[in-house]
């Protein structure tokens, strides 16, 4: 059976953290590995339900998707997270819990999020008219040491999906794509 891994994409609202886990669960399912990804807002309204945006809350739900990505990832899935996390502490309680992990920092300018944010939710909270919205009026921690940056206001997705398989190969997390069958296991002829 393979081994799984947490892909833990962090980063603020609007980075493409959403779009970077769409795309790296495709080329993954296309090298034949098992992938859930574990999305933020849809977490929020299924398994957090009922939660709101005090830290407390906020830690909870983080754990919450810790607990069902060590589940997943210790029975053979690659799992992506795309969750603001805005608690370096909490992302680091998921790493250790998870064990096989990859933390990946989506970066992206708050000048950039705003002129990309179509809801207007930046600039409402830039007056004032939202509370608690993370990297503006409530704390976003970037990570002090992530396995991976990707600049979503310079890299396209699809460079910043390269940048995270690289360095999943790289870690022995995955095989490359050239290495594997068309299936994504090995060759007989490939070292595991």
């Amino acid at each position: 059976m393979t081994q799984g891994v947490t892909v833990w994409l962090t980063g603020l609202s609007g980075a493409g953290k959403s779009t970077i886990a769409t795309l790296l669960e495709q080329e993954l399912r296309r090298r034949g590995l098992r992938v859930e990804v574990l999305d933020g807002d849809i977490v929020r309204q299924n398994l957090s339900k009922g939660l709101g945006f005090s830290r407390e809350d906020r830690d909870t739900n983080i754990r919450r998707i810790a607990f069902v990505s060590k589940l997943l990832t210790r029975n053979g899935v690659v799992v992506i997270v795309a969750a603001i996390s805005p608690y370096r502490n909490t992302r680091d309680e998921a790493r250790q819990s998870i064990g096989r992990f990859l933390e990946v920092h989506v970066k992206c300018s708050l000048e950039e999020l705003v002129r990309r944010d179509v809801k207007g939710l930046y600039a409402r909270a830039l007056r004032g008219e939202i509370s608690n919205f993370t990297g503006v009026s409530d704390p976003y921690e970037e990570p002090e040491h992530p396995d991976v940056v990707v600049e979503t206001h310079r890299q396209t997705p699809a460079e910043s999906v390269a940048t995270i398989l690289a360095a999943l190969e790289r870690a022995g997390y995955v095989h490359s794509a050239t290495l594997s069958g068309t299936n994504g296991t090995p060759r007989q002829s490939d070292p595991v």
